[in-house]
Order: C-alpha cells, then structure tokens, then sequence
C-alpha cells in the first residue's frame, strides 16, 4: 500500500487520484472480507489482516479528504 507520508507535498489533483485509488482498495477488501465469511471455513487470522489493512486505508481516507476539504469559518 502506498501512504501518503507527506500530504502537504501533493497537488489536490494527485491526492483526488490516490483517494479514489485507496476508497477502491478499500471497497476490494470489504467484499474480499465478506466473501471470506460467508465461505464459514475462512481463517480468522486472515480476516483480522484485512480488517486491520482496511482500518489503515480508512484513515488514509480521512486524512486525504481532510486535506482536500477547504477550512470554512461560519
């Protein structure tokens, strides 16, 4: 996974793209989770692995759209 260690040296227009990129990875592993489910013979270490990956992208998210969205003072 490729995280932003540096938001403040990206363009918005690079950090749009990489947020559409890491909200993909991120919807990917939610469907590769539930499919690992479902199956009922799925290994547990696993699972928590992905959820763990999944968290990690959620904050890049969150960090990535914090950045993005302008500061406006009401």
């Amino acid at each position: 996974m490729n995280a932003p260690t540096d938001l403040s040296m990206k363009t918005d227009e690079v950090l749009r793209v990489e947020l559409e990129v890491f909200r993909r990875q991120h919807r990917d592993l939610d469907e590769a989770i539930e499919a690992l489910q479902s199956t009922g013979t799925a290994d547990q270490l696993t699972i928590k692995r992905l959820k763990k990956q999944k968290l990690r992208l959620k904050d890049i998210i969150r960090l990535i759209e914090d950045r993005l969205t302008p500061d406006i003072i009401a």
